[in-house]
């Protein structure tokens, strides 16, 4: 499985439906949408108000990345708004299986991050209860780092542990992702990444995605 979920943080938000349009008419399966609150991280992107034109062009799912402090208390309203998947981190709540609950009830996909600094054995216990874990290859909270390489190790383990329980799991990566790695990261184990900066910012991006996936 090989989806390309291009993240809008990155797109021009002058221009917010044009971006989404074309994403619309890319090979991308999803489109990913990065919710930054200034406290979990030091940014801050947007919310429930750019949630609903995104719910409106889009003809891609929404994969919701929250990225903020006791996600239990929003989960509920970003399904609400028409997100397909939301992911928290798992270091952003004392107990992850509430908001897993609410999301489930909602009929949206679950899904538990972890930052690079995360032992990714924190893991194990959720991976049985999730319908997908996210892999941060950078820090949370801003875009355009550069991949950190101890990540390929990190999904390599994650992959062998879905496979070994007989999982249907998926395995996200997001941070970093561009032509000359997505390749790699597939091939590790990956099913779906993440990518920002070298989609938005490319001079073809519709080619960029199409070489991705290739």
């Amino acid at each position: 499985m090989k989806i390309i979920a291009p993240s809008i943080l990155s797109a021009d938000f002058g221009n917010l439906r044009g971006a989404v349009e074309m994403i619309n008419r890319s090979e991308a399966e999803w489109l990913h949408v990065d919710v930054m609150d200034g406290v979990f991280v030091p940014n801050i992107s947007f919310g429930f108000p750019v949630m609903e034109p995104l719910k409106r062009y889009s003809t891609k799912p929404l994969d919701v990345h929250l990225m903020i402090t006791h996600p239990e208390k929003y989960v509920e309203r970003f399904c609400d708004a028409g997100a397909w998947s939301v992911g928290f981190h798992l270091e952003a709540t004392d107990d992850p299986i509430p908001a897993l609950e609410m999301i489930r009830k909602k009929g949206a996909r679950t899904c538990l991050t972890i930052n690079p600094d995360i032992d990714v054995h924190r893991l194990d216990p959720y991976l049985d209860k999730v319908d997908m874990v996210l892999l941060m290859s950078v820090f949370a909270g801003f875009g355009g780092q550069k991949f950190i390489p101890e990540t390929m190790d990190k999904i390599r383990y994650v992959r062998a542990q879905i496979k070994q329980r007989g999982l249907e799991t998926l395995l996200e990566v997001d941070g970093g992702v561009n032509t000359a790695n997505a390749g790699e990261i597939f091939a590790a184990g990956a099913d779906a990444l993440v990518a920002g900066s070298a989609v938005f910012k490319a001079d073809d991006p519709l080619q960029v995605i199409r070489s991705m996936k290739a």
